[in-house]
């Protein structure tokens, strides 16, 4: 079962929001629970943080860096050669990407490790090796 996941950078005070869907939906009491257990998903209440300009929206790439950490789209990532790169959704392939590759074609040898994003550490990409 793949893990759909959300987060959003918040513009006006400069962090980080994770799973934002089940969070908005507490937040703007559009959560239902079935039997007490698991939140269902509701599209409306979830559009509003994706039509509200104070945020931007990343998704869950679906996979975890050498050391376990989580990879959004917007993470700054480094290779095992030490390339530097951001991941990226490509809408042409609907698929998640990092630098010439797109995840499906990364296979066993490209080991990843996330390094920063691209809000926070923007740096890191003007350095790229």
């Amino acid at each position: 079962m793949r893990e759909i996941k959300f987060r959003a950078w918040d513009k006006k005070n400069e962090c980080y929001l994770y799973d934002i869907q089940r969070a908005y939906d507490m937040l703007s009491g559009c959560v239902k629970y079935d039997d007490g257990e698991d939140a269902v998903y509701d599209e409306e209440c979830f559009a509003g943080f994706l039509d509200n300009e104070q945020y931007i929206v990343e998704q869950y790439t679906g996979l975890h860096d050498k050391n376990g950490r989580k990879i959004y789209e917007g993470d700054i990532v480094k290779n095992e050669y030490g390339k530097v790169m951001d991941i990226q959704y490509d809408p042409r392939s609907a698929a998640f990407g990092v630098g010439d590759y797109y995840f499906g074609t990364i296979g066993s040898g490209k080991i990843l490790e996330v390094i920063g994003n691209i809000f926070e550490d923007k740096q890191l990409l003007e350095g790229k090796q």
